[in-house]
């Protein structure tokens, strides 16, 4: 059994280029485009794109953007038999800033219909959880919903994986329902006693995260790498050099943890599902996108 279960949302990504403007500050774009996104989407469709076997369970409307995340679905090698259709809320999307001189990125995101994902819906998803090796999901669903996944996951002997974004405060039992927790630096941070920004930070409060309860902890920082701690174990793992070649680091985490969740499904160990999961992730960084940026297992391949 090597399947892959993701639960999370699909949102409709509207992307406007230019400079990002400060607060009351009005500028002219240059450029807009609308895409597929959302957490969970991207990273179901980076495990895709990277060679996995994976059901998404999300929410979506029955409306335009709602097809859009379909037929994404389908050229990606999605399942979808638990993608529930909405007679109530419509489609979310998200709004998307992007610097492209810097790559830096703002978003403000309404979940829509797949904010309105319910314990009903994962009970209907039961199967697909249960029969998967590994189970990845976000926090952009209502945290009921995430936690009642995650205790089936566990129930049944799958691998965890939370990647806590946005950061939402938790509940403790939540915690040890956990293999993998997956911040990045800022989300980190709002689960400890202090501010994670170098890889010296996260070695300095690693111990702290794993205090919650959760069995590992995978800390991402973004241009400088991911480091890995438990109990018996620590790693860094360097970014790719990419001096130059980075547009757009929206949708990176969540390259990344699609890659990783793909590279653990495979047997491979924490080590290398990481340095796959990087690879996978700075690639993505060259492209314009969150889903639409994500490469296939045969680049992965030829550069690893």
């Amino acid at each position: 059994m090597n399947n892959l279960s993701i639960l999370g949302i699909f949102v409709a990504d509207l992307a406007f280029f230019g400079k990002i403007p400060k607060v009351g500050e009005t500028i002219l774009g240059k450029e807009f485009v609308v895409g597929p996104g959302g957490k969970g989407s991207n990273q179901s469709v980076a495990a895709g794109k990277a060679g996995a076997s994976v059901e998404f369970i999300t929410k979506i409307g029955k409306d335009d953007y709602g097809k859009m995340a379909l037929k994404t679905y389908k050229e990606t090698n999605v399942g979808t038999k638990n993608v529930f259709e909405s007679d109530e809320y419509s489609t979310g999307v998200a709004a998307i800033l992007l610097d492209k001189e810097t790559g830096q990125n703002a978003i403000s995101v309404v979940p829509g219909a797949a904010g309105a994902l319910t314990i009903k819906d994962i009970d209907n998803a039961r199967d697909t959880i249960t029969n998967s090796s590994i189970f990845l999901t976000q926090l952009e669903v209502p945290i009921d919903v995430v936690s009642h996944a995650l205790k089936i996951a566990k129930e049944n002997n799958v691998t965890t994986i939370l990647n806590p974004a946005p950061a939402a405060k938790l509940e403790k039992e939540i915690f040890p329902l956990v293999d993998y927790f997956t911040p990045n630096e800022t989300e980190a941070s709002f689960y400890i006693d202090g501010e994670i920004n170098t890889v010296d930070d996260a070695k300095k409060y690693a111990q702290s995260i794993l205090d919650l309860g959760v069995k590992n902890v995978l800390i991402t920082l973004g241009e400088k790498g991911a480091y890995f701690f438990n109990q018996d174990q620590s790693h860094f793992e360097p970014a790719l050099d990419l001096t130059n070649q980075v547009v757009d680091t929206s949708g990176a985490g969540d390259a990344f943890n699609g890659a990783l969740a793909t590279a653990l499904c495979e047997g491979r160990s924490i080590v290398e599902a990481i340095k796959f999961a990087n690879c996978f992730a700075g690639i993505s960084t060259t492209r314009i996108g969150t889903a639409n940026s994500m490469p296939t297992r045969a680049e992965i391949d030829k550069m690893m």
